[in-house]
């Protein structure tokens, strides 16, 4: 049995409270996130990455990230170059198929040399959404097109450049974020199309990069497989249509649990997401009072989830040879702008 829990955690400013630290270490959490709100100097950004991982005596334990490019870039000038949302280098797939591949998977190569010199090692990436439109905006720009195939061509070469750059991937939103009329961090939308629609437009990206070490949720109800709960709270859903019909045997981690989306308090949310067969809960605000109701119901990782858990950290193996120079450079003949 690991000692790590099943559970993901933020914290709430630039530097470790000694109330965090000493939390932190009782829990012993799996893993940590950073959100823009610890994001300050250089050397502050990697005291912060290595006081998280020494709180749980772990110096394998991962730190999450949400670095995409446009809107959802923790990571910003002078840390990090503004980058090109997915939707630019989707138009430029569909100008140049080759071009928008290899830009792609720069990009990402570029978020693995800005996010492991911190000790930053696992980004949220690729968006795997294929929004339709009408939608709500909260995925919008976030996903590389319109349609199953380029997201999967291209959120493919986006986990290969991170992977590359010894940094994981995470897919998102399982088993799709593109149809939801509503932003999840506020409300919880419904989506009533028939399994034969979502299988050929939504699940299709993620059943084919269904190797890849983890997902994310979609705090989404898909009426058609369970009426009455999100993916993330739905075993229906987990069972039946990610691990069943996507195939995907990875570690399966929860959207944020302080998003709106969710109802019910934080105990009630962490027991709901792993009975319905999450392998890890994750909790971004660094809130306390929130940390101690979801931290009250986490297990420790075991069986299966610490299988899965076990062979993410192992995914990457080794980084490449790239010069950052030449990636950086290479990048900028794609989008002069951003590089």
């Amino acid at each position: 049995m690991s000692e790590s829990q099943s559970v993901i955690l933020g914290c709430a400013g630039k530097q470790l409270t000694p109330e965090e630290a000493l939390f932190y270490g009782g829990v012993r959490p799996w893993g940590f996130i950073l959100f823009a709100r610890n994001i300050g100097e250089p050397a502050q950004i990697t005291d912060l990455v290595a006081a998280l991982r020494d709180s749980v005596g772990r110096p394998d334990a991962p730190v999450f990230i949400d670095q995409e490019g446009g809107r959802v870039q923790r990571l910003r000038p002078p840390i990090a170059p503004n980058y090109p949302a997915g939707s630019a280098i989707g138009a430029l797939y569909r100008q140049d198929r080759q071009a928008g591949l290899r830009a792609a998977w720069l990009l990402a190569r570029l978020h693995a040399f800005d996010l492991l010199r911190f000790g930053i090692n696992v980004d949220c990436l690729p968006v795997l959404d294929v929004p339709i439109e009408g939608a709500s905006d909260v995925i919008g720009a976030r996903a590389f097109g319109k349609d199953p195939e380029s997201v999967t061509a291209l959120g493919r070469a986006a986990a290969e450049g991170l992977m590359a750059g010894g940094v994981l991937p995470v897919m998102k939103h399982i088993p799709g974020h593109g149809r939801a009329f509503s932003d999840t961090h506020f409300e919880l939308p419904t989506v009533d199309t028939p399994i034969a629609e979502l299988r050929a437009h939504d699940f299709a990206p993620f059943k084919a990069l269904k190797d890849l070490p983890m997902a994310m949720t979609a705090h989404v109800v898909y009426s058609a497989v369970d009426a009455d709960h999100p993916a993330t709270t739905s075993a229906k859903v987990v069972d039946e249509i990610i691990r069943g019909e996507i195939g995907f045997d990875g570690l399966l981690v929860s959207d944020d649990t302080s998003m709106k989306a969710l109802s019910g308090d934080f105990p009630s949310k962490a027991e709901a997401i792993l009975a319905a067969g999450c392998d890890i809960v994750l909790h971004c605000n660094g809130v306390m009072e929130e940390m101690t109701g979801i931290v009250s119901k986490v297990k420790p990782l075991a069986g299966k989830s610490l299988e899965r858990a076990n062979r993410a950290l192992s995914a990457v193996a080794a980084r490449d040879a790239e010069q950052e120079q030449a990636v950086r450079a290479e990048f900028a003949t794609y989008f002069e702008a951003v590089a």
